[in-house]
């Protein structure tokens, strides 16, 4: 954060909690079905050892997972809290930016099929600088404020949005939106919910005001630049579906395998603004498939992306972009791409990673590119007896994760 602290999301919690099917009270099992958790037995198998992931016996302790946590690296006697204001359901990112006159704003992806993307505002403006009495300041400054969930609203034609990408007439699937209140400290603005009930079951709140069902929003990044938001769809195989969603114009592909990257521009650029405009920047795909859209560069000129899941930018203005699920046939990768100018639009691969492997949490610096390699050789099938990859020690080796550094051999900027 710019106050010095670290953010992170608990995402996939309900994997880890089972046996939802037994529970009996229709309010509860609702909310637990709304929230993923499993039916009965986990693949984690937690709940054979420790109750509190069985539901059926603790129904409740699922709400104490699903939340950002803040955490002070500078002061080792400070506790990590859980921010309840941002919300509870599967945190993929909460980014961070300041408004003109301080006061934090975070973005934040539900990342499952259908979910929803949110906003922050805090009530309360940053100090400047490290002393003590800033610091102890500065970590109340999620603790209260508005959060806000999106509506996207497309400016073209129903029946131009078709669900197999194709773009409207005017060229481009865009529009505009609005950022619709859920809640305020004490105060609920979604009707027949109170506060800690939109708090807790944020999902349920987002349903009720009518926001629009993503396609698993996952990382958001704000550009240093322009202050355009870049939010990382990452894909939704089942749109379309007989009883789900249907394509709209930012979500626009029926049985979306492959995901976009939507460019969302606030209202007289200020953060806080409740109304915004948007376009498609990317749609993501082998270029040789007429639904994909790379930002109006000419497609035979660019790479294959599929799925993108991280987003970062690096000082030139680029943005990059790790893929998880490559639904190409091809391993995932890192890929950077111009987001202004004659080249906007023209992605190129900087790397691949092993087989199985997610790359995740990219940093582009001026001359170094860090980039975690996740769970390679995580293939269906694979064991530790025969198993899909030995990454990065070599035949014999069990794989692990890493994190590797990549530089040009003659010291040169990267990106440039």
């Amino acid at each position: 954060t710019p106050w010095g602290t670290v953010l992170s999301g608990e995402e996939n919690f309900n994997q880890y909690f089972a046996n939802a099917g037994s529970v009996t009270d229709p309010t509860t099992a609702a909310r637990l079905k709304r929230y993923g958790l499993a039916g009965a037995a986990t693949e984690r198998k937690w709940e054979r050892f420790d109750k509190r992931f069985d539901v059926a016996q603790e129904p409740n302790e699922t709400n104490r997972f699903g939340w950002v946590v803040e955490i002070d690296p500078y002061d080792p006697e400070s506790t990590p809290r859980k921010l309840t204001a941002l919300g509870r359901f599967k945190h993929e990112a909460a980014e961070p930016r300041l408004t003109d006159d301080g006061r934090p704003v975070l973005y934040m992806g539900d990342d499952e099929k259908f979910d929803y993307f949110y906003k922050f505002v805090s009530s309360k403006r940053m100090m400047k600088g490290t002393s003590r009495a800033a610091r102890e300041h500065n970590r109340t400054l999620l603790d209260e404020g508005t959060l806000y969930v999106a509506k996207f609203t497309g400016d073209s034609p129903a029946a131009e949005i078709d669900g197999t990408g194709k773009l409207p007439k005017d060229g481009e699937f865009d529009g505009s939106g609005e950022w619709i209140p859920l809640a305020s400290g004490t105060t609920s603005y979604v009707e027949g919910m109170t506060a800690e009930e939109v708090y807790v079951f944020t999902r349920l709140a987002a349903d009720k005001v009518g926001a629009t069902k993503m396609d698993r929003p996952e990382d958001v990044e704000p550009s240093p630049r322009t202050g355009k938001v870049y939010v990382a769809l990452t894909n939704n195989s089942d749109r379309g579906k007989a009883g789900k969603a249907p394509a709209d114009e930012a979500n626009p592909r029926n049985s979306n395998k492959h995901g976009q990257i939507l460019e969302l521009t606030e209202r007289w650029s200020d953060p806080a603004a409740r109304r915004f405009s948007w376009k498609l920047f990317l749609v993501c795909g082998d270029p040789a498939d007429p639904s994909t859209y790379f930002g109006g560069f000419p497609k035979d000129q660019v790479s294959p992306i599929s799925c993108p899941d991280n987003v970062t930018f690096d000082a030139y203005g680029n943005l990059w972009i790790s893929t998880d699920g490559n639904a190409l046939g091809s391993h995932d990768g890192l890929f950077g791409v111009a987001t202004s100018g004659s080249r906007r639009g023209e992605v190129k691969q900087f790397l691949t990673v092993p087989t199985g492997a997610e790359t995740c949490g990219p940093i582009v610096q001026d001359r170094r590119v860090l980039v975690a390699v996740q769970h390679p050789g995580e293939l269906d099938g694979a064991s530790v007896e025969k198993p899909a990859s030995t990454w990065p020690d070599g035949p014999g080796k069990l794989t692990r994760p890493s994190v590797i550094s990549v530089w040009r051999r003659d010291g040169g900027n990267i990106g440039a």
